[in-house]
């Protein structure tokens, strides 16, 4: 089975205007039935769950439903004009669309039926234009993009009075889908490599972002790769040679100077503004105090020490001693020089010695220990550059041609991979969202957003190379595709009173190998206006190399949480068996009961949907009007 878009188990929570007041536009076409009829060719007509009053051209007679023609809403009333018999009368469903195809002048193509139909049948008002609009997409529908599929996108656009233009529609459809991100990612990689025109500059910007995306890790590999370099040049006793190669490759990474030796690669501590509550920060306030203030200053280190959770219970003892040491000196500005000093070099070897087991992990205040090293050689750096340095060591550690760069890369990714948990694939699907730049727009509206880091995400990049009048068109062409995918998750995430929708696509890339993920979450908020936490379904959609197609039905209720997995594989049962006990664990922390773990194959699966869809229809009809 394959499934495009956001409902091959259970039919995607349909956003309608059940709970809105009915708006009705000058031109559109619905469904409806005379409830009650009053002086003056007034009547009151029930339109799906809604009701109105309008005036009507002709008398008609209680109980009949008919399709009526928004012809006036001007002044304080709303005009009708009825554009087919009665339900009632012998003409049957088809003769029925025949004759308002009739009356509208509509084309009579099997695609106009189809949208008219389901418009109908939905009782969701539409105006001619639009009918013509949609009949036109439907005849040319993208590949991969089934008619049910459109149809849903033309509802939404129609009931959030979104625009009816191609661009909507096209990003609607296209953010339904659960897979062909990292297919069109690669599309637009290709032609930028092959494409001879257009700016040169932003092409080059657009292709290292895009590697970027596809390696969420390597800020982290760069961290590790920077930890051994720290490592090995405090090492006095090391092999010379070995240290010159890493001191070598800091350079090139830039993260020293040129001229960096053995003997000063650590560098000066008040070159720049460090980030906050770094320990580069904490550095740059020692050499600036007066020495009357060395007493205040040996106190600020102390409880940095004691509060940063990144250091070891042994490497605090130790450098308290530091501090005590220092405290029993006499007051004066070389002895606050001598203390930063050694204070850096104690506390670069820490945070080095626990990158490798701290790969993912943050402290307090949010800082990782690459981010530590990095705060005292490099302070003046932003969290943007941060990350930019650290893929430039990977890069250049991989241009390296020396045995021990290569060895030491090659023991870096495999503490990596072997480190690879929850946190990282969290950590993972931060970076690649934040890399595609889904909150851009958003991020615009903060003072606070550092304007230089969402320039380099992708979105910004693909709007100027879409807008660039040089851009040859096929690179156009596959830049618009990704632009269409990532408006469609915004235009697909929303809410509905108090009922929230988030839609979230995420081309992920591990270790050479692909995977595309699409998460939906809905839920409810409270009314405090804060997401409820009690209350949530989310559904993953995992396209992945081994398993294929997988979905992840997830429902809360109440904080007791149901999981069922959706996969064709027969074997999965006897090894998700030992996971629950650490799923159950992992929810019990964080407040959260697990009622059970469901595996069920597609089909079986389809089949209960068939059943609950004819039986919810089955219901609908009893009692009600019948309805096209």
């Amino acid at each position: 089975m394959t499934s495009t878009s956001f409902n091959p188990i259970a039919q995607q929570a349909q956003i309608t205007a059940t709970n809105q007041p009915l708006t009705l536009k000058q031109g559109q076409i619905f469904h409806g039935t005379i409830k009650q009829l009053y002086p003056d060719q007034m009547a009151e007509i029930q339109v799906g769950n809604n009701k109105l009053i309008a005036k009507l051209e002709v008398p008609l007679k209680v109980g009949d439903a008919h399709f009526f023609q928004v012809t006036n809403t001007s002044g304080t009333q709303t005009e009708l004009k009825v554009v087919s018999n009665p339900m009632s009368s012998t003409l049957t469903p088809t003769q029925q669309m025949a004759q308002l195809l009739e009356t509208m002048n509509l084309p009579k193509t099997a695609d106009m039926q189809q949208v008219l139909s389901y418009f109908m049948k939905q009782q969701i008002p539409i105006s001619k234009e639009q009918l013509i609009q949609a009949e036109q997409w439907m005849k040319s529908l993208p590949e991969g993009v089934s008619k049910q599929d459109a149809l849903l996108a033309m509802q939404r656009m129609v009931e959030l009075k979104m625009p009816f233009t191609n661009q909507v529609f096209q990003a609607l459809v296209q953010g339904a889908k659960t897979d062909g991100m990292s297919t069109a990612l690669q599309n637009l990689l290709q032609q930028l490599s092959i494409s001879t025109a257009g700016n040169e500059q932003l092409k080059t910007s657009v292709i290292q972002q895009l590697q970027a995306i596809a390696k969420p890790f390597d800020v982290e590999l760069g961290g590790t790769m920077l930890a051994r370099a720290v490592q090995l040049l405090s090492d006095t006793t090391a092999n010379i040679s070995e240290r010159l190669q890493f001191l070598q490759l800091l350079k090139q990474a830039s993260i020293v100077p040129q001229n960096a030796t053995l003997a000063n690669w650590q560098g000066q501590q008040a070159q720049g503004q460090a980030p906050l509550n770094s320990a580069g920060q904490l550095l740059t306030q020692i050499v600036q105090v007066k020495p009357e203030q060395s007493a205040a200053i040996a106190e600020q280190v102390r409880a940095f020490i004691a509060g940063d959770s990144l250091l070891t219970t042994a490497q605090k003892e130790h450098l308290q001693q530091l501090v005590t040491r220092f405290s029993q000196l006499p007051q004066s500005q070389q002895a606050l020089t001598t203390f930063a000093q050694q204070l850096q070099t104690e506390l670069l070897k820490a945070y080095a010695n626990n990158t490798t087991a701290q790969l993912f992990t943050n402290n307090e205040q949010g800082l990782s220990t690459k981010e530590q090293i990095l705060s005292m050689i490099k302070p003046e750096l932003t969290a943007h550059s941060q990350e930019l340095l650290l893929r430039n060591i990977v890069q250049e550690a991989k241009n390296m041609s020396q045995p021990v760069i290569q060895s030491q890369l090659t023991q870096a990714d495999a503490q990596l991979q072997s480190a690879i948990d929850s946190k990282a694939m969290e950590q993972a699907m931060k970076t690649v969202l934040k890399g595609l730049g889904i909150s851009y727009e958003a991020a615009l509206q903060n003072k606070a957003t550092d304007m230089q880091a969402i320039a380099g995400q992708l979105k910004p990049q693909l709007l100027a190379l879409i807008q660039d009048m040089t851009t040859p068109p096929a690179l156009r062409d596959a830049a618009e595709m990704v632009m269409t995918r990532m408006n469609g998750m915004q235009l697909l995430s929303g809410e509905n009173g108090h009922q929230h929708q988030l839609v979230m696509q995420v081309p992920l890339e591990f270790f050479g190998k692909r995977m595309d993920a699409t998460l939906q979450w809905n839920g409810r908020m409270k009314e405090d206006g804060k997401i409820d936490a009690n209350y949530a379904r989310v559904l993953f959609y995992l396209h992945m190399e081994s398993l294929q197609e997988t979905v992840i039905d997830m429902q809360v209720q109440n904080r007791i949480v149901t999981v069922t997995l959706f996969n064709d594989n027969l074997g999965l049962t006897p090894l998700a068996e030992p996971l629950k006990k650490s799923l159950k664990e992992g929810l019990a922390s964080k407040d959260y009961q697990l009622s059970g773990v469901f595996i069920k194959q597609f089909e079986s699966a389809l089949q209960e949907q068939a059943r609950q869809a004819i039986k919810e229809q089955v219901e609908e009809r009893s009692g009600v009007d019948i309805r096209v």
